[in-house]
C-alpha cells in the first residue's frame, strides 16, 4: 500500500462507495482502482488526480495534500547514484535489499534522519 492508495481508500470508505462505484464514476476499471489503492500501479495522471478530487468534492487544501501524497507514492522508485561515490551506490542497494525487513521503528528513525537533513554526526547538512 502507498500513502496515496491509503488516502484514496479512506476517502472512498468515508463516502461509503465501493471501488466499482468509484471506478465507474471516474471512468477507470475497478481492477485499475484496486491496483492503485494497493500500490501495484504507478503514479496516476494529473487528470485522474483532478477527477478524484472532484469526485470527493474535497477543498483545495485537502486536494493539494492528496496530490503531494501521489507524488511521494510511486511504488517503483529508482535511485540514480550515477556520478556519486561508491558509498552512495552501496547504500542505495543495501536499502533496496533490506527495506522489506525494516521494522516500523527503524523505518521511522531513518525517515526522520532523511527528512531533517541530519548527518551521521547529528549536525544538519
Amino acid at each position: 500500500m502507498t500513502p496515496f492508495g491509503d488516502a484514496v481508500r479512506k476517502l472512498r470508505q468515508r463516502k461509503g462507495v465501493s471501488q466499482k462505484q468509484m471506478a465507474e464514476a471516474l471512468n477507470v476499471s475497478p481492477a485499475y482502482l484496486s491496483a492503485l489503492e494497493h500500490g501495484r500501479r504507478g503514479l496516476p495522471t494529473f487528470d485522474l488526480l483532478q477527477r478524484i478530487a472532484g469526485y470527493f468534492n474535497i477543498i483545495w487544501d485537502e486536494a493539494e495534500e492528496l496530490f503531494l501524497l501521489a507524488r511521494s507514492s510511486d511504488p517503483r522508485v529508482v535511485v540514480d547514484t550515477s556520478g556519486l561515490s561508491a558509498e552512495y551506490t552501496a547504500f542505495a542497494n543495501l536499502l533496496a535489499s533490506r527495506i522489506r525487513h525494516l521494522d516500523p521503528t527503524t523505518l521511522a528513525q531513518l525517515a526522520a534522519v532523511l527528512e531533517n537533513g541530519e548527518k551521521a554526526d547529528g549536525k544538519r547538512s
